[in-house]
């Protein structure tokens, strides 16, 4: 099988390390769509499964990275072929399943979209899952019937990530 570069996370008896190394594709973990990952994203999760400074990564080694977009390289999933556009946002990738800061990840078909019409690759983790965690609330809101009428919106966290997006979004 094929190496790619990724970013490793790995525990041992000093603690947690990260490394920039070779992965071997037959050390990806189960999926039906192996996908060339184009696109990632920074996420605060990242940041605290990257440094060790909080308990996100369940399983190591782990290649972090919650999120990202690609093509698709390789499929048994019938929703998917070769050269297909798709994007990932969560399922435990990056904490329980090989993640996003790679070259390759293979993943299950089913957490995979398209990539969505007039949406770059790099556009789709821009918005991210913070975009799209942000999204889901005011679809929630407006499913319940809340409306703009109905008085202002607070937001809080909204220096970064979800928060920033949902003010974006509300305005």
């Amino acid at each position: 099988m094929a190496r790619f570069k990724a970013w490793v996370i790995e525990k041992g008896e000093a603690g947690q390390s990260l490394s920039f190394t070779d992965f071997d594709e037959a050390d990806l973990m189960d999926g039906d769509v192996t996908v060339r990952v184009t696109h990632s994203c920074l996420n605060y999760k990242d940041g605290l499964a990257m440094t060790g400074a909080s308990p996100v990564v369940r399983r190591f080694p782990m290649i972090p990275g919650i999120d990202f977009s690609g093509v698709v390289e390789a499929s048994d999933h019938p929703e998917y072929k070769p050269g297909d556009a798709v994007v990932l946002t969560g399922w435990g990738v990056g904490e329980t399943h090989l993640g996003a800061y790679a070259e390759k990840a293979r993943v299950k078909g089913d957490w995979l979209v398209p990539l969505p019409a007039g949406l770059s690759p790099e556009q789709t983790m821009a918005i991210g899952t913070a975009g799209y965690t942000a999204m889901l609330c005011l679809m929630a809101l407006e499913a319940h019937g809340v409306t703009p009428k109905d008085g202002p919106a607070l937001v809080t966290g909204a220096s970064g990530g979800v928060g920033s997006v949902a003010v974006a979004l509300l305005a």
